[in-house]
């Protein structure tokens, strides 16, 4: 589920997008730059940033350009062009001229997804990616008597699952 942006709250830094405003110089470290794109939510899953999502793969900054190298979570995702098009203006918002590369090789893996990200996965009610394959507990009540209801679930990175215990269905992380 796509949620909008936010409203901007009177007298904040914020513009109609609802993402920060950035007054001043324009970033000049690759710090700065991924403090702006933790800003940048994951469309489909807006609770996460593209940099807990662990997409953004390299970032290089050279005469007011900034290159930015992402990897989608499967190379056919279809919210790629969206991300590309977020990190843009987060970054033409900061002063900065953007040039998005996509990059497929190596191929995006779970691994990269950060403890913050991960974390905040749970916390929305998506049980993050496990090593053995399937969710350890329940992301709503933390029961571990769980049931795998399809291998596909609401995105092609998430499969649905069910808890036994409190009888409700939940998303799945996969991992890849």
């Amino acid at each position: 589920m796509v949620r909008p942006a936010p409203a901007p709250v009177p007298g904040s830094m914020s513009d109609l997008s609802g993402r920060p405003r950035h007054d001043g110089p324009p970033p000049a470290t690759e710090e700065e730059v991924r403090a702006i794109l933790s800003g940048v939510p994951d469309p489909e899953i807006p609770v996460i940033s593209v940099t807990d999502l662990g997409i953004v793969r390299d970032v290089a900054l050279r005469d007011g350009t900034c290159r930015v190298a992402i990897t989608p979570t499967y190379s056919g995702c279809p919210a790629t062009s969206v991300i590309s098009f977020a990190i843009e203006a987060a970054l033409r918002d900061a002063g900065l001229e953007p040039v998005i590369e996509t990059r497929i090789d190596p191929p995006w893996t779970t691994d990269w997804l950060t403890e913050t990200g991960r974390a905040k996965l749970l916390a929305y009610g998506i049980a993050p990616p496990s090593p053995a394959g399937g969710p350890e507990a329940c992301p709503q009540c933390g029961a571990s008597d769980l049931t795998r209801i399809s291998n596909h679930g609401s995105t092609p990175c998430k499969a649905q699952w069910r808890c036994d215990a409190c009888q409700e269905p939940f998303n799945y992380f996969k991992c890849h």
